[in-house]
């Protein structure tokens, strides 16, 4: 049960029924009323809850503010309900504060859901997809790779957790432009293996890392020099074969080590080897979006997001300002493009596996492209504009001391995943990169090692270490964790205020899913710690009557479990021993 949307719903009657005595009364006339807006005041001062009701109502009512809400307070019944209290304040508010039953509810709920509590249904129903990371598998995983891996895995557990049927995938480009350079540098670092660098050329735009050489090393040494005699057509075949054989199952290893899992891992090369990208392309052509234009088919997409652009209620003046271009989807070489095959891809998840909805999380260079793959599926009665999510998230700024990281030592090159997880811990990395995707982030390697309140998610999963390692000592003295707290000996502002922060969880993970924003958690999580380590700190357990013991002993064992399945939904462990 969420206690928050509980509350909201019982200030939405009251003030309804006030309403409506008030209308009977012949105090108030009976129109058509705005919505009852119930928030959390910012400052506790203000009450618990608030309605802006009368200040909505009073341009139906032709009443001030004030008269509305004196007119509502005077006829609100708040025996039997969560509230102790309704104040007008200001100009107009209403301002609810809670009582002992809805605290009473908050720990009951805890204790009777368990691992369920915090999750919700809102999503129910829905088959949602989230496809994030999609790296090139041209190479290792780099600190981008990192932020989107656990932005999309943490993502994808929270609208789980939201009652939606989600799914993970992994996009693997394993066919196009980036597999033939890929192929032609490994070919060219075999054949220098052989031969000598002098001897042969290296592509001015291939891939110059030290892992191109390094598999050109591995074939070479487990098949010696068979490749020297064959076209290089096959040459080039069996090297990238050979390269995705060894990278792919790389690139597993290390999500695996990040605590990343995929349902499916999607090969572009299936959709090419089906027709499923001719196909498309053929239905575009059917529906009358595209057109040919010196021997390639180009796709009208200026066309289609004029059109979207005008169904919005854009003006025409406005819209020639946007400079839209069309795409070509197949060369006159005969060859498709990248965009033809994503938006197959895209369609074989709506069309062919039934999502009802595809999230991806993709980096900010990506920006471009956004519009036009969504207009695409529009044009093939899709819904992209509608079904079609995407995540943009910002660059990663590494840090070493207030220093600027920019290399790796080990290889000289850009810092990847394998590398940073070297460095730090897998939790650290996962709670530091479930930053807002949306602003660039810095990752302080030095604030992630430390093991001090400093470093937020060492305090989490302090407070987590520090309520077990409780239990296991009252325990051990005979005490034991109540069934349920008793309410009624918490009255303490610490204990309060610590199961008002327990009440929002439920809230800070439908934000969470609403927002596509996984860093709600986070804060959430930070503040729950700091309640709890104050409560701590101000409310003696161990020694105190045993009645008290028990009911704060019941408090801190409802903390742990909100704890855990906080850090549950971000990947992270909830330690019982630090």
């Amino acid at each position: 049960m969420n206690m928050i949307q509980e509350a909201h719903k019982q200030i939405h009657s009251l003030t309804l029924d006030a309403y409506r005595a008030a209308v009977s009364d012949g105090v108030l006339p009976d129109a058509t009323l705005p919505t009852i807006a119930v928030e959390i005041p910012k400052d506790p001062s203000n009450g618990d809850f608030t309605t802006t009701f009368a200040l909505a109502a009073a341009k139906a009512l032709r009443k001030s503010p004030k008269v509305i809400a004196a007119a509502l307070s005077e006829r609100m019944r708040l025996d039997g309900t969560y509230f102790q209290s309704v104040e007008i304040a200001g100009a107009g508010f209403l301002n609810f504060r809670t009582g002992s039953r809805w605290y009473e509810g908050v720990l009951s709920a805890i204790e009777a859901e368990g691992n369920d509590y915090g999750t919700c249904q809102d999503l129910q129903g829905q088959k949602i997809m989230v496809e994030f990371v999609s790296a090139n598998p041209t190479g290792p995983m780099h600190m981008g790779n990192a932020r989107g891996g656990v932005l999309g895995d943490t993502l994808a557990a929270i609208l789980s957790a939201c009652g939606a049927e989600v799914e993970r995938e992994f996009y693997v480009n394993d066919a196009g432009n980036q597999i033939e350079k890929f192929a032609h540098s490994i070919e060219a670092r075999y054949l220098q293996y052989f031969q000598g660098e002098d001897a042969v050329v290296f592509p001015e735009d291939g891939y110059h890392g030290d892992d191109i050489r390094d598999l050109a090393a591995q074939y070479a040494a487990q098949y010696g020099d068979t490749l020297l005699q064959v076209t290089p057509e096959e040459r080039r075949e069996k090297l990238a074969s050979f390269g995705l054989s060894v990278n792919l199952p790389k690139m597993k290893a290390d999500l695996l080590r990040y605590k990343i899992s995929y349902d499916t891992w999607f090969l572009e090369s299936t959709l090419h080897e089906s027709d499923y990208v001719a196909e498309t392309v053929d239905e575009l052509s059917k529906r009358g979006w595209t057109y040919e234009n010196d021997g390639a088919l180009w796709l009208k997409t200026s066309g289609i997001m004029r059109d979207n652009l005008l169904k919005a209620g854009k003006k025409p003046s406005d819209i020639e300002k946007l400079d839209l271009k069309d795409d070509v989807l197949r060369r006159a070489n005969g060859f498709y493009t990248y965009f033809a095959a994503d938006i197959a891809y895209h369609r074989n998840k709506f069309a062919l596996r039934g999502f009802d909805r595809v999230i991806n999380i993709w980096g900010a260079d990506h920006h471009g492209h956004v519009a036009r793959l969504k207009a695409a599926l529009d044009a093939l009665g899709l819904d992209g504009s509608g079904r079609l999510d995407i995540v943009l998230m910002q660059l990663v700024k590494l840090l070493r001391d207030g220093e600027t990281v920019r290399m790796s030592k080990r290889t000289g090159k850009a810092i990847s995943l394998s590398d940073l997880l070297d460095e730090v811990p897998v939790d650290a990395a996962r709670w530091f990169f479930n930053a807002r995707p949306e602003t660039q982030m810095e990752f302080d390697l030095g604030l992630a090692v430390r093991e001090d309140a400093e470093n937020p998610v060492y305090y989490v999963k302090y407070a987590h270490a520090r309520i077990c390692s409780l239990l296991r000592t009252l325990a051990g003295e005979g005490a034991t964790v109540p069934a349920h707290a008793d309410i009624s000996l918490l009255t303490d502002d610490t204990e309060r205020a610590l199961i008002k922060a327990l009440a929002r969880f439920g809230e800070e993970v439908r934000l969470c899913a609403r927002d596509y924003d996984p860093s709600h958690l986070n804060r959430y999580l930070q503040d729950l710690a700091g309640c709890f380590h104050r409560f701590y700190t101000s409310c003696r357990i161990k020694g105190e009557a045993a009645d008290v013991q028990s009911a704060r002993l019941g408090l801190a064992d409802n903390t742990r479990k909100v704890l855990r399945n906080g850090l549950r939904l971000l990947g992270i462990e909830a330690p019982e021993k630090m």
